[in-house]
C-alpha cells in the first residue's frame, strides 16, 4: 500500500505538470502533503517533514545554484560565450563545423543553461552553416546535443546539483564534475555522429537563404572580453572542487593548508568565487551590469531553486513514511548486484522526461524517490553516488520531444518541421541517453 500510494504521488506530479499544466513547485507540494498523509503520518510531522526538506536542500546547493545562474547570465551578457565558441571555432577549423558546435554546445552549457546557450549561438551557428557549405539543421542538432549532454550531466547546472543534494552526495561533487564532465563525452560524440549522418539530410528554408558573413557576425556581437577571462568562471570553481576533493582525500585533514583547500573547494565558496571571476567580464561597472544584470539571473534561478526545493520536501516526506524500512524487509535480487540498480534511476527519469518534458523536474523527482534505496543497497561512497547521479541524468535526457521546451526552441530558431524534429532531434536525445546510460555502467564494473 505505501509503493501504491508513493505511485500515486508520482503520477499526480506528472499528470498536473504535462495536462493541467500546473507549476513543478506546486505539484509536488500537493504530492508530498497526499504521501505524507496517505501513509498515515501524523498532520504534524507530514508539515515538520516538508519544511525540513526544502529547507535541507536550500542549505547544501541554495546558494550554488545562484551563484552559477549569476556566472551563466555574465557569461551571455557580455560576449563571454560568444568568445569561447570563436576560440573553440578557431582551434577546430572550418573543416569540421559540426564537431566544432558539439564542443560549443558541451562548454557553454556548463554554466548556461541550454535554452539560453542555443539562442544566443543561433546566429553564429547559421553563419558557420553557410560558411561551411552543410545543412543548418545538422549544425543545430550538433549545438543542441552538445548543450543537452552536459546541462544533465555537469554541475554547476541545477539538475545535477539537485540529484546531489537529494541522495546526500554533496561533498562529492567534484567527483560528479569530473564524473559529468566524462560521461558527456560519448553522449556529445553521438549527438555529433546523428547531426552529421541523419540531420546533415535535412534542409530547410534556411538553407536557400543569401549566405551570412561570419567575421561579420562576430564583429556584431561587440568588443568581446579575452579568453582567458572567458573561461575563468567555468574553469576556476570546476578546479577549486577539484582541489578540494582531493584535499578531503589525502593529507591531514587537521593541517591548515588541507583545512584551506577544502574550504576553497566547497562548492559555495568555488561557486561565489567563480561569480568574482565573471565580474572581470562586466563591460562597466555601473547599475545596468551589477544590478540589473544580477537581478536577471535571480530571477531566472528562483523557479529552479522553488522546485528543487519543493523537491527535497518530497524526498523527505517519502523517506519519513519509512519506505526505506519496507525497502530492507524486501528481496531485491539482482538489484543489490549493484550495477542493474543504475537501471531503476535511469528508467524513472526517462518516464518522466517523456511524460511531462523538463529535464531538471525529472531530475529531482527521480533523486527523491530512489534516495532511501541506497543506504539499503550499501551504495555509498564518491564514485557509486556519482555514478547514481549519471544514471538519472542519462534518463533526463530520454527523449526530448513536444512536451520540452528546448525542443520548441531547436525547431524555432533552426527553422526544422516537428517531423524533422523528431527524427533529428528527439532520436538524438534517446540515442543520447541508452549511450550514457550504458557508459554509467560499464564505469561501475571498472570504479565499484
Amino acid at each position: 500500500m505505501l509503493f501504491l500510494i508513493i505511485l500515486i504521488g508520482v503520477l499526480f506530479i506528472v499528470f498536473a505538470t504535462a495536462k493541467l499544466k500546473l507549476h513543478p513547485f506546486l505539484a509536488l507540494l500537493i504530492s508530498s502533503f497526499f504521501v505524507g498523509i496517505a501513509a498515515g503520518m501524523p498532520l504534524l510531522t507530514v508539515v515538520e517533514s516538508i519544511n525540513t526538506g526544502f529547507g535541507g536542500l536550500m542549505t547544501s546547493i541554495g546558494i550554488v545554484i545562484v551563484a552559477g545562474t549569476i556566472i551563466g547570465v555574465i557569461l551571455e551578457r557580455s560576449g563571454a560565450a560568444y568568445r569561447m565558441a570563436e576560440v573553440v571555432l578557431r582551434v577546430i577549423g572550418p573543416k569540421r563545423p559540426q564537431l566544432a558546435m558539439s564542443i560549443i554546445g558541451y562548454i557553454v552549457s556548463i554554466p548556461v543553461f541550454c535554452d539560453s546557450g542555443y539562442i544566443i549561438l543561433t546566429s553564429l551557428k547559421k553563419a558557420l552553416a553557410k560558411r561551411a557549405g552543410v545543412t543548418i539543421a545538422s549544425m543545430a542538432v550538433a549545438l543542441a546535443t552538445g548543450l543537452y549532454a552536459t546541462h544533465v550531466l555537469v554541475p554547476p547546472t541545477p539538475g545535477p546539483i539537485a540529484a546531489a543534494g537529494n541522495i546526500g552526495a554533496t561533498d562529492y561533487l567534484g567527483t560528479i564534475i569530473l564524473m559529468g564532465l566524462i560521461v558527456a563525452i560519448p553522449a556529445t560524440i553521438v549527438g555529433y555522429i546523428w547531426a552529421t549522418k541523419v540531420a546533415s539530410k535535412i534542409r530547410v528554408a534556411a538553407d536557400d537563404e543569401p549566405a551570412l558573413d561570419y567575421d561579420e557576425i562576430i564583429k556584431s556581437f561587440g568588443k568581446m572580453p579575452s579568453t582567458f577571462k572567458s573561461f575563468l568562471p567555468i574553469a576556476l570553481p570546476i578546479v577549486l572542487i577539484g582541489a578540494g576533493s582531493v584535499a578531503a582525500l589525502v593529507g591531514d585533514p587537521e593541517a591548515g593548508v588541507n583545512t584551506f583547500f577544502r574550504f576553497l573547494g566547497s562548492p559555495t565558496v568555488a561557486l561565489i568565487l567563480g561569480v568574482f571571476a565573471a565580474f572581470l567580464l562586466l563591460p562597466e561597472l555601473n547599475e545596468e551590469t551589477l544590478s540589473n544584470w544580477i537581478g536577471e539571473a535571480l530571477k531566472e534561478a528562483a523557479p529552479i531553486l522553488l522546485i528543487t526545493g519543493a523537491g527535497g520536501a518530497f524526498g523527505t516526506v517519502i523517506k519519513n513514511t519509512g519506505v526505506g524500512d519496507k525497502l530492507q524487509e524486501m528481496d531485491l535480487g539482482v538489484l543489490a548486484t549493484g550495477a542493474l540498480f543504475l537501471l531503476i534511476p535511469f528508467l524513472i527519469a526517462a518516464a518522466l522526461k517523456t511524460a511531462q518534458g523538463s529535464s531538471t523536474a525529472a531530475i529531482v523527482i527521480t533523486s527523491s524517490l530512489i534516495a532511501p534505496m541506497l543506504p539499503t543497497l550499501g551504495i555509498e561512497g564518491a564514485v557509486p553516488l556519482a555514478l547514481v547521479v549519471m544514471a538519472i541524468g542519462a534518463g533526463a535526457m530520454t527523449v526530448s520531444h513536444v512536451n520540452d521546451s528546448f525542443f520548441w526552441v531547436i525547431t524555432q530558431y533552426s527553422g526544422m518541421k516537428v517531423t524533422d524534429a523528431y527524427k533529428a532531434q528527439t532520436m538524438a536525445t534517446l540515442l543520447m541517453g541508452l549511450t550514457t546510460i550504458i557508459v554509467t555502467m560499464a564505469l561501475w564494473f571498472v570504479l565499484v
